[in-house]
């Protein structure tokens, strides 16, 4: 009888224990969060510079552990790491509560998917408030004014407020009513496709109606007589009608760049030379012929001269060297100028890949992540080129000196003809270059799998030239079949360029401005 009452007396405990123990589950519930997006990193700390120890997919739950600012430090499958909170769901959003993002700044752009290359539907500024409605990655998909976009989680705040009245009704995006040129010279092609016949090129600041908008194509009226494609990443389309304007293009003129400089009978290296002009001498454009312009010369004769040789008006930089920087704060880049300088374009192509990649579009499409990422620190960014056109060694070394430029970064891939070669190396010329070139390296390093062949002396004329803190980076082998199918993804660039971040943003902790 003692033994049975013994044994009822543990059942029980059992019995009180399971209960307890479910009811703590149940209370716990609301510690927990869901992964919002397909994969997301786990790190040994709070921050994007510690190291990946794990993932988790879509969906999984996880139990909180403690927080610090926008980190989650978890308790998943038996283990422990920290999580971006962003990236992550919870279920104790009230039904009558929804969120907000507010711009943080002015311009952000607001883009038609998520990434740096998609087209940018419309701009929000600094206070502007859009309706969250889900997250990929690092990138928020908002609405706002009636248009749906992505905007990147770094420019903006959340909050979350009472939903007072339903949503608004979404729109398409294809209502826009004009596009603006944003960048020197925009090709015009016949059919939506980079391999498309060119039929027009037309100008920053040039203002043209939208008839149509195909992925990252809009089909614009370009005259009375002419429709054509244009690339919607470097322009910004807008609910306004267009206004259009060409009067000023009778001003335009170019400008010469260096002594001796060739004037010719047509629009090829092969034709007569007419006349030849010195670094400092202007000539009215009258036509653009491909790489080449059409110039009215003093006699009133018409000739050609080449756009590698030559700037143009809109082009012209004032220098600040004068202006005042704030001071820059420790883990930021702000205060801070940086030049990004895609190497080759143009009729420059660079080297061309085992499997036919070019040089010059790998390097304006890793030049543009780099550019966000800078600029998400605070960083003020050039590029020296932001489309596929030719400019000159001595013109990029220019741009870094009359923005005085506190970094360099000239962005290039290697070639050898020894196909079996790898690796990425960033080169310096100047002593007072190499700390930057080490810390550049040691951070690429750290983010790609790629050999490290170090940071060493190059003689470069970006770097040879330049007064400025330039580094030159090759981000891998092109001539390498298997490095190329490597180097030739968004992921590698991706990676490639937050390493560039890091360095500069460790070689500017460690050595002040």
């Amino acid at each position: 009888m003692k033994i049975k009452r013994i044994a009822l007396l543990a059942l029980a405990f059992i019995f009180t224990l399971t209960f307890i123990t479910s009811e703590m589950k149940t209370n716990a519930q609301p510690n927990g969060t869901a992964v919002a997006v397909n994969s997301l990193n786990v790190r040994t700390g709070p921050g994007l510079s510690y190291d990946v120890i794990d993932s988790l997919k879509r969906g999984e739950q996880v139990e909180i552990i403690s927080t610090s600012d926008d980190w989650l430090k978890v308790n998943y499958k038996g283990r422990t790491g920290w999580i971006a909170s962003w990236l992550t769901t919870t279920n104790n959003q009230r039904p009558n509560e929804l969120t907000e993002i507010v711009s943080q700044t002015d311009a952000l752009n607001f883009r038609a998917s998520p990434s740096v290359n998609a087209p940018i539907l419309t701009r929000m500024n600094a206070g502007d408030k859009a309706t969250l409605i889900s997250r990929e990655g690092e990138w928020v998909y908002a609405q706002f004014h009636g248009t749906k976009g992505w905007v990147h989680q770094q420019f903006i705040s959340e909050v979350t407020v009472k939903q007072e009245k339903s949503v608004e009704q979404p729109q398409t995006y294809d209502n826009f009513e004009s596009f603006t040129v944003l960048v020197d010279a925009l090709n015009v092609r016949k059919k939506a496709g980079l391999s498309s016949k060119k039929i027009s090129t037309i100008h920053k600041g040039e203002t043209y109606p939208v008839q149509q908008i195909e992925g990252n194509w809009v089909q614009l009226k370009i005259d009375d007589k002419k429709v054509g494609w244009v690339y919607s990443f470097h322009g910004e389309l807008t609910h306004k009608k267009a206004s259009q304007s060409k009067s000023y293009e009778k001003n335009r003129k170019v400008t010469v760049l260096t002594n001796g400089t060739n004037i010719r009978e047509s629009a090829t290296t092969s034709s007569s030379i007419v006349s030849r002009a010195n670094a400092g001498e202007q000539f009215s454009i009258k036509e653009e012929h491909g790489d080449w312009y059409e110039v009215t010369l003093p006699n009133g004769q018409s000739a050609f001269i080449a756009k590698w040789v030559v700037s143009i008006e809109e082009d012209k930089l004032t220098p600040t060297s004068t202006i005042n920087k704030p001071k820059r704060e420790p883990g930021t880049l702000t205060g801070l100028t940086i030049i990004v300088d895609p190497g080759h374009g143009g009729n420059d192509r660079g080297t061309t890949g085992a499997r036919g990649t070019l040089e010059k579009t790998l390097t304006l499409k890793t030049a543009e992540m780099l550019v966000a990422k800078l600029q998400a620190a605070g960083a003020t960014v050039h590029l020296t080129r932001n489309s596929d056109h030719y400019v000159s060694l001595q013109k990029r070394v220019m741009i870094s000196q009359q923005n005085n430029a506190d970094a360099f970064i000239s962005i290039h891939y290697d070639a050898n003809p020894d196909t079996s070669i790898s690796g990425f190396t960033t080169y310096y010329q100047y002593r007072n270059q190499a700390a930057l070139a080490k810390s550049i390296s040691n951070g690429l390093q750290s983010s790609i799998a790629l050999r490290n062949r170090g940071a060493q002396p190059g003689n470069y004329y970006v770097l040879r030239e330049n007064k400025q803190n330039a580094v030159l980076v090759e981000l891998g082998f092109l001539s390498n079949p298997s490095e190329e199918r490597t180097i030739d993804s968004n992921r590698y660039r991706d990676q490639a360029t937050y390493g560039i971040y890091k360095g500069i943003l460790n070689y500017f902790d460690m050595n002040g401005r």
